[in-house]
């Protein structure tokens, strides 16, 4: 899948997409201009706009609504991670220094704030708003009672395959899937319709997440996310529970995780049990689970180029790098 040729595909809608994010964010301030423009220049994959748009073209006609969610969707993500680099007291993301290493955790919170408040605007402003607010509504509630979730979690080093398919699916599936149903929304879709797109979301972005996690045990990933940095931060994800099914000692890797800040040695051990053990091969089963199931959502919709680059787009998350 070439990011080139969803863009094409799109159009006028990325471009009119592209422009709202960017003429919603200026400010008299020249700090926050200035902030505000270095986030647009290193945006990222901006797949969940990518999504929402597409949906919309395999469903009808994008609209305004349509560029104004998918504006909220990218704006309200960033704002997210953001907060979340104040939280992890991340240093880098995208292979580059976060605003809260360069400016503080105070500005990095601000600069959220005042891009949160800005998507929320574009769907205040809409047609479907009504719709459009409780599904926004929800996602915000879902991404801070998973990362409330993933904190505590990461205290005891408890977390279960219940917890974790909990955590990936409040910090990353449901904007997926939010991004998806508003996409079906803003075309007047059918409720059958914004149901599927509303799954093939969420599937894929569990999927998205898995794979993002798999990253973390082996090398050769292009996310600009170093290796073994989840078990730094105590998190236990789908490689290493998959590891731990049928061990009959696992209280003692989980204190390794525990401990794993007084013995960074212990990253290395446990990168090594999780590859010897199947952990790799567990979580790649899942992945595949997850890619299957967004796959078969799509088998509501009509044939479309549209609907043939978002089933491009599932098959490819099995196999990125990046």
């Amino acid at each position: 899948m070439n990011r080139d040729d969803v863009i094409r595909l799109l159009g006028k809608s990325w471009d009119e997409f592209g422009r709202l994010v960017a003429g919603s964010l200026h400010s008299d301030i020249e700090l926050l201009e200035q902030v505000n423009a270095s986030l647009i220049a290193n945006s990222g994959k901006q797949l969940r706009p990518m999504l929402l748009l597409l949906i919309a073209g395999a469903l009808g006609e994008a609209n305004s609504d349509t560029s104004r969610y998918a504006a909220a969707v990218e704006m309200l993500h960033n704002a997210t991670l953001m907060h979340d680099d104040v939280a992890d007291r991340s240093s880098t993301r995208r292979g580059q220094p976060t605003l809260c290493a360069l400016m503080g955790p105070s500005a990095a919170v601000l600069v959220g704030d005042f891009w949160l408040s800005k998507a929320m605007a574009h769907v205040v402003d809409s047609k479907h708003r009504d719709g459009a607010i409780k599904l926004f509504s929800n996602t915000l509630s879902q991404l801070a009672e998973g990362e409330m979730l993933q904190l505590q979690k990461a205290e005891w080093a408890d977390t279960t395959e219940e917890d974790y398919l909990r955590i990936i699916y409040c910090k990353t599936a449901s904007l997926f899937e939010t991004a998806c149903r508003v996409g079906a929304l803003s075309v007047d879709a059918d409720q059958r319709l914004c149901e599927a797109a509303g799954h093939y979301g969420r599937a894929l972005g569990m999927a998205f997440q898995i794979r993002d996690d798999i990253f973390d045990y082996t090398e050769g990933s292009e996310i600009g996310k170093p290796v073994g940095l989840d078990l730094k931060e105590h998190k236990i994800t789908l490689p290493l529970l998959g590891a731990l099914r049928g061990y009959s000692d696992q209280g003692a890797i989980r204190a390794m995780v525990r401990d794993i800040t007084s013995h960074p040695e212990y990253c290395t051990q446990l990168r090594d049990f999780v590859i010897s053990n199947g952990g790799i091969e567990y979580a790649t089963s899942r992945l595949e689970f997850f890619v299957s199931k967004a796959i078969e959502e799509l088998d509501a919709f009509a044939p479309t180029a549209h609907k043939d680059m978002l089933n491009a787009i599932a098959k490819y998350n099995a196999i990125r790098t990046k």
